[in-house]
C-alpha cells in the first residue's frame, strides 16, 4: 500500500473574540460567508468591549459551522473557511515567519 504525507501549506487565521479580525473575513462577512453574533445585548449587562461573548457560525464545504470565542477561523489555499479549536490548530499548525 502506498504511504502519503500530507503537503505543508500556508493559511490564514485568527482567534475568534482574541484577535482583531482581518480584512478577509469581514470580506466574507460582507458575502455573508461568516455572520458575526454577541451574546447578550449591550446595555443589558454586556460592555461593547466584552469579546468572550461573541461567536461566528460559518458556511463551509461540510455546512454551516460554529466558531466560538477562543477557537481559530481559518481562510485554507482555495478560500475555504473553518473553525478549528485551539489545541487542534496547535497539533496541526505553526507560525510561519514573516518577512
Amino acid at each position: 500500500m502506498a504511504r502519503y504525507r500530507k503537503k505543508p501549506v500556508e493559511i490564514e487565521a485568527f482567534r475568534i473574540g482574541i484577535d482583531p479580525i482581518p480584512d478577509w473575513a469581514m470580506d466574507k462577512a460582507s458575502a455573508n460567508e461568516i455572520s458575526i453574533h454577541r451574546i447578550g445585548e449591550i446595555g443589558q449587562g454586556l460592555s461593547p468591549f466584552d469579546h468572550s461573548k461573541i461567536y461566528f457560525t460559518i458556511k463551509t464545504l461540510e455546512g454551516v459551522m460554529t466558531g466560538n470565542y477562543g477557537d481559530y477561523l481559518i481562510q485554507g489555499v482555495s478560500g475555504e473557511l473553518y473553525p478549528i479549536k485551539e489545541d487542534i490548530f496547535y497539533e496541526t499548525y505553526e507560525k510561519v515567519d514573516e518577512e
